[in-house]
């Protein structure tokens, strides 16, 4: 028999308090190197992801920022939507990341601008966070997905560029938010119930 409502909640509340400290840690990364910046460089030291630079910056962009300001803005939503993907676990977690950074090779090859900034992750963990209840049809799933459609869904028209304020990388959020649904769907399968019908 499947495991009730309750009991998954409760499973998924467990995995949430051994891995509450990963976001706050992994935001140590930019926060230190905007606070070097700040101090030693006067906000000219960035890492983005150029042009068909050098492909580290895929690697490093989205631990760099333009001011403290940027920065805030991104942690703040960072963190509630790492703490919710992180529900579902840790191999999750890590495919949003990979999906984004996926992703992110197509814009570092062809788009003509640089981009730097946690958003591409924030989206990534949106996109599949969105899409991963849809998918799954279970309800915890679907809690979490109308959830963030309801708390977040008004960041969505920013993925237009119409709707995109100016000198904000559309495109990286655009991206970003593809990897997460990347992740969603590849994450997918491995979570369906094995076939156990009888022959």
């Amino acid at each position: 028999m499947g495991a009730s409502l309750g009991q998954r909640l409760d499973r998924s509340l467990a995995r949430l308090g051994t891995n509450l400290l990963i976001p706050p840690l992994i935001l140590l990364i930019p926060w230190t190197q905007e606070v070097i910046d700040q101090l030693l460089f006067r906000g000219g030291w960035n890492l983005p992801m150029e042009p068909r630079g050098p492909f580290i910056g895929v690697f490093t962009a989205p631990f760099s920022h333009s001011g403290f300001g940027h920065l805030l803005a991104n942690s703040l939503m960072f963190l509630p939507l790492s703490w919710l993907v992180l529900t579902k676990g840790r191999r999750d977690y890590l495919a949003v990341w990979l999906g984004v950074y996926a992703t992110a090779i197509p814009v570092w090859l062809f788009w003509p601008t640089a981009s730097h900034g946690l958003s591409g992750v924030v989206y990534g963990l949106l996109g599949y966070l969105l899409l991963i209840g849809w998918l799954e049809r279970r309800p915890l799933s679907l809690l979490l997905s109308v959830l963030c459609l309801i708390s977040y869904g008004g960041v969505l028209p920013s993925l237009i560029p119409l709707f995109s304020p100016a000198g904000v990388s559309w495109i990286g959020h655009a991206s970003g938010f593809a990897g997460g649904m990347l992740a969603a769907w590849g994450m997918h399968p491995t979570t369906q119930p094995s076939d156990t019908s009888k022959r």
